[in-house]
């Protein structure tokens, strides 16, 4: 065939329709094809079926199981508000009793430091009153004794004690203690016991002018007496044999030479007299007075009374005993008991 346009190129040959086979056996392998198909497609419904089964029980188990839960949550629910509420009242209950509890605390708290202070003031007083008692009694027996017993229970009393307010009146104390026990404080009970021996002594002393062998018998025997030697007793016999005969003296004083035997008794109980009044003078805080009657009993011990070892012995006590009168003041405790009554004011 030409163109239909000039340059173009020549179309083709028509060519004709294609022939069907007229044979019925070719389509059936289609045909089988169509029908595995449409089984496989009823077997995949059927497993699409069975297993949409399966998902809607487990759905209605799970659906099932969710509602339980949800009663169950519902109910866990309740019981936690229940719970809660009760909660809420004990809490209530329990910040009620704290506060209850908190009150009797601070209520206890300030009964204690009522029971603290009154014990403390009652503590001050009874020291107070102690101290005061014993140093009187020191000063009317002039002994250190009493107030140093006083000031060491005192000071076991405040160490019981363990209380920071009082450190200060213990301190005190403790000084005091250490204060009077290095003070040199005369044994005063002492030098009245030695007095009031030698009061009763006087009567044993032979005077100078003794006659007879009475008074020189007694003073031998005396000494034999105090030195355990048998001899002297045995030469006492001889002698008051031999001086019996004759008897020679010497008498310095010529007052005690004319002290007549009458006399002899005056000047005993006017050395006792001396002697009792040195006593009195100490028991009196007047250790002047007290040194004045022991001069004046020396003086009379060595004008009337014969010189021998009794009389010596009794004249070197009178000697110790002016020495100690140096000593005779008591100590005070004044700023001890100033401090206990600023410390019982302040409370």
């Amino acid at each position: 065939m030409t163109a239909p346009f000039p340059g173009a190129a020549p179309l083709p040959p028509p060519t004709e329709p294609a022939k069907t086979d007229p044979d019925p056996q070719g389509g059936r392998p289609v045909l089988w094809l169509l029908v595995i198909l449409v089984l496989v497609a009823l077997l995949a419904t059927a497993a699409l079926w069975q297993r949409l089964g399966n998902i809607q029980e487990q759905l209605a188990r799970q659906s099932a199981d969710s509602g339980a839960q949800a009663v169950e949550a519902r109910a866990a629910a309740r019981e936690a508000q229940d719970l809660a509420r009760q909660t809420a009242a004990r809490q209530a209950v329990t910040e009620t009793r704290l506060s209850e509890v908190a009150l009797q605390r601070t209520q206890l708290e300030d009964l204690m430091q009522s029971l603290s202070r009154s014990r403390d003031e009652s503590l001050v007083a009874d020291i107070e009153a102690a101290l005061r008692l014993a140093q009187q009694q020191s000063q009317l027996t002039l002994s250190a004794e009493p107030l140093l017993a006083a000031l060491r229970a005192a000071e076991q009393r405040l160490q019981r004690a363990a209380q920071p307010r009082l450190g200060r009146v213990l301190t005190a104390i403790q000084q005091d203690i250490e204060r009077i026990k290095a003070a040199p404080v005369a044994n005063v009970p002492a030098m009245l016991a030695r007095l009031d021996e030698m009061a009763r002594g006087v009567d044993e002393l032979p005077v100078a002018n003794a006659v007879g062998p009475d008074y020189q018998r007694q003073a031998r025997r005396s000494e034999a007496a105090e030195t355990g030697a048998w001899w002297m007793r045995a030469l006492d016999v001889v002698r008051d044999e031999a001086r019996g005969l004759l008897r020679v003296s010497r008498i310095d004083d010529p007052d005690a030479a004319l002290l007549t035997p009458e006399q002899s008794f005056f000047a005993r109980e006017n050395l006792k007299l001396k002697l009792l009044n040195a006593r009195l003078s100490i028991l009196a805080r007047q250790p002047e007075l007290a040194r004045a009657d022991l001069l004046a009993a020396r003086a009379a011990l060595g004008r009337y009374f014969d010189a021998g070892r009794r009389t010596q012995v009794m004249a070197g006590s009178l000697e110790q005993i002016q020495s100690q009168l140096r000593n005779v003041e008591m100590p005070r405790i004044d700023q001890t008991l100033a401090l206990l009554d600023a410390t019982a004011a302040a409370r």
